[in-house]
């Protein structure tokens, strides 16, 4: 007859509940069974812990359901943010964007090509090394332009500070 008031070997307990010793024995090492406790404390503990596990507070080896429910619940959350943004029209995909500012790049070029003609036309005391002065800063403006590139890391670091009205804007680098 068992007596559960007295404690039992790992290999006892294991057979009792229907483990492997070595499980047993990893429960030991992670103080779920203290050793040298009755069975009766062993039976409770491991109840215990079993019920702990199929609530999906406590879990065993690598997957953690406490933590893969909490990690879906944040891309969950992240997921209908990015939804709500969408449809209050503060996030636009990427390519759209792309396309809006080549198209505005182009009207601009257009634009700025056209001053030095207009400024010939216009005024008579112009020179011609002020005509080339005025060619030359308007080519550097729009090589500068032509070689803007997107920082993200500036962009993630301001993290929804709020750019709108900003002259400056959001800083940009230069490719060289």
């Amino acid at each position: 007859m068992l007596e559960l008031n007295q404690p039992l070997t790992q290999e006892k307990f294991a057979s009792l509940v229907g483990v492997s010793q070595q499980a047993i024995s990893a429960m030991q090492a992670k103080g779920v069974l203290l050793p040298g406790a009755s069975a009766s404390v062993w039976l409770k503990a491991y109840c215990d812990h079993l019920r702990e596990q199929a609530a999906g507070r406590q879990s065993e080896g690598k997957f953690d359901l406490i933590q893969e429910r909490a990690r879906l619940a944040r891309e969950q959350a992240d997921r209908v943010a990015m939804e709500n943004a969408v449809s209050r029209q503060e996030l636009a995909p990427v390519v759209l964007l792309s396309q809006v500012l080549a198209s505005v790049g182009r009207k601009v070029a257009g634009i700025l090509d056209t001053i030095p003609v207009q400024l010939k036309r216009r005024t008579t005391g112009m020179t011609k090394a002020d005509l080339d002065f005025v060619e030359a800063e308007i080519t550097r403006a729009r090589n500068i332009a032509a070689a803007v590139e997107l920082n993200w890391d500036e962009l993630d670091a301001m993290d929804g500070a709020d750019t709108e009205g900003d002259p400056d804007g959001p800083e940009v680098t230069r490719g060289t």
